[in-house]
Protein backbone atom coordinates (compact mmCIF):
# COMPACT_ATOMS: atom_id res chain seq x y z
CA UNK A 1 0.00 0.00 0.00
CA UNK A 2 1.40 3.45 -1.06
CA UNK A 3 1.89 6.79 1.08
CA UNK A 4 -0.74 8.27 -0.92
CA UNK A 5 -3.46 5.50 0.39
CA UNK A 6 -2.77 5.59 4.01
CA UNK A 7 -2.99 9.49 3.62
CA UNK A 8 -6.35 9.17 1.79
CA UNK A 9 -7.36 6.78 4.19
CA UNK A 10 -6.66 9.14 7.00
CA UNK A 11 -7.96 12.04 5.72
CA UNK A 12 -11.31 10.41 5.45
CA UNK A 13 -11.21 8.80 9.01
CA UNK A 14 -10.53 12.55 10.29
CA UNK A 15 -13.19 13.97 8.23
CA UNK A 16 -16.13 11.96 8.96
CA UNK A 17 -14.69 12.03 12.77
CA UNK A 18 -14.62 15.61 12.59
CA UNK A 19 -18.05 15.88 11.16
CA UNK A 20 -19.52 13.51 13.64
CA UNK A 21 -18.09 15.49 16.57
CA UNK A 22 -18.68 18.97 15.32
CA UNK A 23 -22.52 17.78 14.01
CA UNK A 24 -24.05 15.99 16.80
CA UNK A 25 -25.01 16.78 20.24
CA UNK A 26 -25.39 13.19 21.74
CA UNK A 27 -21.81 12.90 23.94
CA UNK A 28 -21.61 9.31 23.12
CA UNK A 29 -21.77 10.13 19.42
CA UNK A 30 -19.07 12.73 19.97
CA UNK A 31 -16.77 10.64 21.60
CA UNK A 32 -16.97 8.45 18.60
CA UNK A 33 -16.56 10.75 16.07
CA UNK A 34 -13.03 12.17 18.23
CA UNK A 35 -12.31 8.25 18.35
CA UNK A 36 -12.47 8.32 14.50
CA UNK A 37 -10.05 11.67 15.00
CA UNK A 38 -7.73 10.06 16.56
CA UNK A 39 -7.75 6.67 14.31
CA UNK A 40 -7.03 8.99 11.02
CA UNK A 41 -4.21 10.59 12.85
CA UNK A 42 -2.91 7.07 13.59
CA UNK A 43 -3.30 5.73 10.10
CA UNK A 44 -1.17 8.93 8.74
CA UNK A 45 1.73 8.36 11.99
CA UNK A 46 1.55 4.33 10.63
CA UNK A 47 1.77 5.41 6.94
CA UNK A 48 4.63 7.47 7.74
CA UNK A 49 6.05 5.06 9.32
CA UNK A 50 6.26 2.81 6.62
CA UNK A 51 7.82 5.40 4.28
CA UNK A 52 10.06 6.30 6.53
CA UNK A 53 11.24 3.37 8.25
CA UNK A 54 9.74 -0.21 6.79
CA UNK A 55 12.43 -2.47 8.48
CA UNK A 56 11.99 -1.40 12.21
CA UNK A 57 9.47 -2.18 14.45
CA UNK A 58 9.56 1.70 16.29
CA UNK A 59 6.66 3.02 14.48
CA UNK A 60 4.63 -0.25 15.35
CA UNK A 61 5.55 0.00 18.97
CA UNK A 62 4.42 3.37 18.92
CA UNK A 63 1.05 2.58 17.28
CA UNK A 64 0.40 -0.07 19.83
CA UNK A 65 0.59 2.00 22.52
CA UNK A 66 -1.11 5.08 20.93
CA UNK A 67 -3.78 2.61 20.49
CA UNK A 68 -3.99 1.39 23.71
CA UNK A 69 -4.07 4.93 25.66
CA UNK A 70 -6.69 5.96 23.28
CA UNK A 71 -8.67 2.60 24.18
CA UNK A 72 -8.40 3.35 28.17
CA UNK A 73 -9.05 7.47 27.74
CA UNK A 74 -12.20 5.99 25.62
CA UNK A 75 -13.66 3.39 28.24
CA UNK A 76 -13.06 6.19 30.84
CA UNK A 77 -14.99 8.66 28.70
CA UNK A 78 -17.93 6.16 28.21
CA UNK A 79 -18.05 5.66 31.65
CA UNK A 80 -18.14 9.12 33.03
CA UNK A 81 -20.67 9.45 30.21
CA UNK A 82 -22.89 6.25 32.06
CA UNK A 83 -22.64 7.99 35.30
CA UNK A 84 -23.54 10.99 34.26
CA UNK A 85 -26.84 9.29 31.94
CA UNK A 86 -27.85 7.33 35.16
CA UNK A 87 -27.39 10.67 37.87
CA UNK A 88 -29.17 12.90 35.90
CA UNK A 89 -30.92 11.33 32.85
CA UNK A 90 -28.36 13.54 30.89
CA UNK A 91 -27.47 12.69 27.25
CA UNK A 92 -26.21 15.65 24.94
CA UNK A 93 -23.91 17.82 25.70
CA UNK A 94 -26.05 21.15 26.12
CA UNK A 95 -27.32 19.51 29.26
CA UNK A 96 -24.46 18.40 30.66
CA UNK A 97 -22.84 22.37 30.96
CA UNK A 98 -23.71 22.66 34.39
CA UNK A 99 -20.47 20.37 35.14
CA UNK A 100 -18.22 22.93 34.33
CA UNK A 101 -15.73 23.50 37.19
Amino acid sequence: MSLQAFLLLAAALFSVGLFGALSQQSVVMLLMGLELMINGLLVAAGGFWLRVSPSGADGQVLVLVAITVMALEMAMGFAVVTALFRARDVDVTDDAGDLKG
